[in-house]
């Protein structure tokens, strides 16, 4: 009998503030997979991983410490300088874990980790699939499109994109034809943000075909 091999997915941003933490929390729980956020600019509320412990009342082996915990909430680059300290590249591999590990990156992929390293960089060092959130409304062509352009001139693999707000009646359309990748889920803005609400929204992207797709080749 073979064991399925254990894949790990990044979930990156086009920007700051797209709704990585949730489309994150959002695999987490439905994946029943691990957290890591190897690098935290800003530390309110215990930073991403803190707000999706509570989230989600992860026990202590479905998330990993970040390797970085940066106290100012700018770029990762500027937050480290402002510490005196900077990010070592070298220090951040994929940790093993016996169950797929979530990784969320810091803002959009090109932010800098230092003046001569771009985030971009370190996900293809990692050699492991994107998952690209984006805003639902507008403005979202142009930083999605941006986005996959850069992420296909890497030669990074790219499962599809979540997107995050207000259901749009043409984006999604758009976006997977000129973006040439599926919509693997659209997460509307929750009456509350809850484990619960989050679930209910698991089982209705359940109906879209390319979801049923991801499932197979992730769940655990």
């Amino acid at each position: 009998m073979t064991t399925k091999k254990i894949k790990n997915l990044i979930v990156c941003g086009t920007d700051t503030d797209v709704g990585k933490t949730i489309a994150s929390a959002f695999l987490v729980q439905g994946l029943n997979a691990a957290y890591w956020k190897p690098i935290q600019s800003g530390l309110e509320d215990g930073g991403d991983r803190g707000r999706i412990c509570k989230l989600l009342s992860l026990n202590s082996d479905r998330w990993l410490p970040e390797v970085y915990k940066l106290n100012a909430p700018v770029s990762p680059h500027w937050s480290a300088e402002m510490q005196d300290c900077s990010i070592e590249t070298d220090l951040l591999e994929i940790p093993k874990h016996n169950q797929t590990i979530v990784i969320e990156t810091a803002g959009g992929v090109m932010v800098p980790l230092s003046y001569n390293f771009l985030q971009i960089e370190l996900i293809k060092q990692w050699n492991t699939p994107v998952i690209l959130v984006a805003r639902s409304g507008l403005g979202t062509l142009n930083h999605t499109l941006l986005t996959l352009e850069a992420l296909r001139a890497r030669n990074i693999s790219i499962i599809g994109l979540i997107l995050n707000g207000p259901i749009h009646p043409n984006n999604p359309k758009t976006l997977e034809k000129m973006g040439k990748v599926p919509v693997i889920a659209e997460l509307p803005r929750l009456k509350s943000l809850s484990a619960e609400n989050l679930l209910r929204q698991w089982q209705k992207e359940e109906l879209r075909p390319s979801f049923k797709k991801f499932i197979k080749d992730f769940a655990v």
